[in-house]
């Protein structure tokens, strides 16, 4: 399966990623990726850019080397309300926000605690994409969070970093693709990317969806305007015209 499609990516302005702006954009090129988002780490991350990097996105060009890109933000979720550490005025500059769960960020709850959590953060009409779900250090209801996500009309992500980093998530993801796929839920491979040399790449994850069988219906990489497509309806990208 060709994908021309990376929503999850990291810059140098994460903190703990090692390759710029630039040549993310062009590493995305040379593989055949069509739209790529950079979303830097929010600032409660340590380490992690001012607001002010992400309120002045919008000073990247829209199109480079053939690629679209998308200006975004893995946003941290800080507390069981679904707050996130970007406040509402620029969530609204952004093109595309993953809301994410991190123990740096905000300390793990009980199952309970942690799927209500993201229950809330649904919420969210800004929010695009809930990050890395199946990471083991939160626990939740899976089966609760796929059919918020149906109803909420975000995006469940496959984090094709979580298998090197986040050990037992395979088992998770695996659960949640099967979810999705049995609610018609909106599935995103994201790389997770912190070297340019991971954009583009999702072996793992691809794995799991064709243990799944998820049909590629379900599947947002797979076309560079299913994004498009995604995020106009939710009134964003207004710049982008598809006639």
């Amino acid at each position: 399966m060709k994908y021309v499609l990376d929503t999850h990516t990291h810059t140098i302005y994460s903190g703990h990623a090692y390759t710029t702006w630039l040549e993310n954009i062009k590493e995305a090129a040379n593989i055949g990726i069509k739209v790529l988002a950079t979303t830097d780490h929010g600032p409660s991350m340590p380490g992690g850019p001012h607001l002010f990097y992400f309120n002045n996105l919008r000073v990247l060009p829209r199109k480079l080397y053939g690629v679209l890109h998308l200006k975004g933000c893995e946003a941290n979720i800080i507390d069981i309300n679904g707050r996130l550490d970007i406040p509402e005025m620029t969530q609204k500059k952004l093109d595309i926000i993953i809301a994410s769960l991190h123990d740096v960020c905000m300390k793990s709850g009980s199952r309970d605690e942690n799927t209500q959590t993201l229950l809330n953060v649904m919420d969210n009409r800004n929010i695009d994409i809930i990050g890395h779900s199946g990471n083991p250090a939160f626990p939740i209801w899976e089966e609760a969070v796929v059919k918020k996500a149906k109803e909420e009309d975000i995006l469940i992500e496959i984090n094709n970093g979580s298998f090197g980093s986040r050990s037992g998530s395979e088992e998770n993801c695996t659960k949640i693709a099967e979810l999705c796929k049995k609610y018609e839920v909106n599935i995103v491979l994201g790389s997770d990317a912190h070297t340019c040399f991971q954009i583009g790449r999702f072996p793992k994850a691809e794995e799991i969806l064709k243990a799944v069988n998820i049909p590629d219906e379900l599947i947002m990489n797979t076309d560079e305007f299913k994004i498009v497509k995604y995020l106009k309806k939710k009134g964003k990208l207004s710049d982008i015209n598809l006639d």
